[in-house]
């Protein structure tokens, strides 16, 4: 059965260049012209991955990915705008996997494509598929995927769920951005370190976790992240 993906976009060429490239590769491809249409898509379709552009007329494509993500992971690539960082780094904070810079190579968005639906059909394993664990005030509850912070709830996506779980189930081990990469989003290509760095920094947002001085996540400058080991 074909994957089932979605193309939002208020470009009528890309969006016909982008569902031609994609069906030629067997997928299924719906399009959505608008954040507001592509919502309603999303929700009758499900689709199996949504390649979406930030700036979109009715409802922008940054509020569009934060509503996807109040109730689902698909793999979500972001199309930004060419040398605009801070849409990169916008989009990656509020919860999109992977980003391309316009223009880019149908070539390129195809194999990211490829990668990330390949990765995505087995969800990443935390460091247990059971079990709990607790860090000075800090517990994750695999099982039922919650987090609690000094009691009090802390509401997390599933990657920054999924991220904080491989964190915590290895304390004391430096982990690179691309062992996060692979191990979390299952990219199978390096060069992607934004996406690691921006959700780390939402997490500590969540968490109350301050970068200068952690409680919890400690940055390796230059190499990666680790889990505080306090016993």
């Amino acid at each position: 059965m074909a994957r089932e993906l979605l193309v939002i976009d208020d470009d009528a060429n890309l969006r016909h260049t982008l569902t031609y490239a994609l069906r030629q590769e067997g997928y299924a491809v719906a399009t959505a012209e608008d954040g507001e249409s592509g919502l309603e898509s999303f929700k009758r379709q499900r689709p199996d991955l949504v390649v979406l552009d930030l700036m979109l007329p009715r409802v922008d494509g940054y509020e569009v990915v934060r509503r996807i993500r109040r109730e689902s992971d698909v793999p979500i690539l972001m199309l930004t705008a060419r040398g605009s960082e801070l849409d990169k780094v916008v989009g990656l904070e509020i919860g999109a996997d992977d980003y391309l810079a316009k223009p880019f190579s149908m070539r390129e968005l195809v194999a990211r494509v490829r990668a990330m639906l390949r990765r995505s059909a087995v969800r990443p394993e935390p460091a247990a598929s059971e079990g709990r664990f607790e860090a000075d005030g800090l517990t994750l509850d695999v099982g039922t995927r919650r987090v609690t912070r000094d009691g009090t709830a802390v509401d997390l996506t599933p990657k920054e769920f999924d991220l904080l779980a491989h964190l915590i189930g290895r304390p004391g081990q430096v982990l690179t951005r691309d062992q996060l990469l692979g191990a979390v989003w299952g990219f199978d290509f390096s060069g992607r370190s934004r996406t690691v760095d921006a959700h780390v920094k939402t997490l500590r947002t969540k968490l109350g976790d301050d970068a200068d001085h952690p409680r919890w996540i400690e940055t390796l400058r230059g190499v990666g992240y680790r889990f505080r080991d306090r016993r």
